[in-house]
């Protein structure tokens, strides 16, 4: 089993334009489409797909709209019972895969309401392989509140807690770095700039090794760096390793990360080797720039291109 908790989910809605995007202009879309989103959900969602079971916790309100697509997306849900309603996200795609996103404010949460997410997580989490912690924290929720989390989960079951990853930015991955110690934490290039206060040629993995290793594995077990279209770095107290993406016609690049992540958690649960896991984390990220919107990528939809593997060190 594998729990992903999404603090803050959102109705992703994907508008693909028939050309660039022209600024204070009127255009026609090609198509539209509407996803349940959010990091964790996002992940969930092709776990679920590759067979794999699956629970995704998130803070809902009864009759919330989101619900539906959330249904849709046939995953298996813990819904937490909150006043305010899922935001939407706004993503604007052109043929080049060219992406605009316009992120909306969540609900704000109470402190019961954040006290209630924190229950709902440890309760899940029995019997769990992995949890995975994603996204960006709500209104109302302290930047502490993953380090929260993390601490209930451990402390509530002990040597049989899950393997805990985290998938966020800003203040709340400063927090995780600083008091959490998670397992894998899974920035790209430019978060863990930001993270280490320091530039970073993303176009050079030794680059990101260098800083990588400031927190790995003195703050945290391993990392997962993923590149864009350059491909991933994994680091962990055993090595570090880079791998690069196959060929792909690149849609959309929301929720590529997510997807990445998902990779990394699935072949992990199987049991493969540091080099698989960067590669099948890859192959995920690769397979959801390849697909419209935040449409969460199936073992079918798998590139089929070699994706080498280097060690770094």
């Amino acid at each position: 089993m594998i729990v992903t908790l999404t603090a803050n989910p959102s109705l992703d809605r994907t508008v693909m334009l028939p050309a660039p995007l022209q600024v204070g202009d009127v255009q026609s879309a090609a198509s539209t489409r509407e996803d349940a989103g959010g990091k964790g959900i996002n992940v969930a969602r092709a776990i679920a797909a590759a067979g794999e079971d699956c629970s995704a916790v998130l803070p809902l309100a009864p009759g919330d709209p989101f619900d539906a697509a959330l249904r849709a997306a046939e995953v298996d849900a813990e819904r937490v019972p909150i006043r305010g309603n899922v935001r939407a996200n706004i993503a604007i795609t052109d043929p080049a895969g060219v992406t605009t996103k316009l992120n909306l404010p969540g609900a704000e949460l109470s402190p019961d309401e954040v006290s209630a997410v924190i229950d709902a997580v440890v309760a899940a989490s029995v019997g769990a392989r992995w949890l995975v912690l994603a996204g960006s924290l709500p209104p109302g929720v302290a930047d502490d509140f993953y380090v929260r989390v993390i601490a209930a989960v451990r402390r509530a079951h002990g040597e049989n807690a899950p393997l805990i990853a985290v998938d966020t930015s800003g203040p709340a991955l400063t927090a995780v770095v600083a008091d959490g110690a998670p397992d894998l934490i899974k920035p790209n290039d430019e978060e863990l700039a930001e993270l280490a206060g320091v530039a970073i040629d993303g176009a050079d993995p030794r680059a990101v090794l260098d800083v990588a290793r400031v927190l790995v594995p003195a703050r945290v077990r391993a990392a997962l760096i993923t590149l864009g279209s350059r491909g991933a770095v994994l680091v962990d107290a055993e090595g570090a390793w880079a791998a690069t993406p196959p060929p792909i016609q690149v849609v959309s690049t929301v929720g590529a990360g997510d997807s990445s992540l998902a990779g990394y958690v699935l072949a992990a649960t199987r049991g493969a080797d540091h080099g698989e896991r960067l590669r099948l984390a890859v192959r995920y990220g690769s397979a959801a720039a390849s697909l419209p919107g935040t449409k969460a990528p199936a073992p079918a939809d798998l590139p089929t291109g070699d994706v080498p593997v280097t060690r770094l060190d």
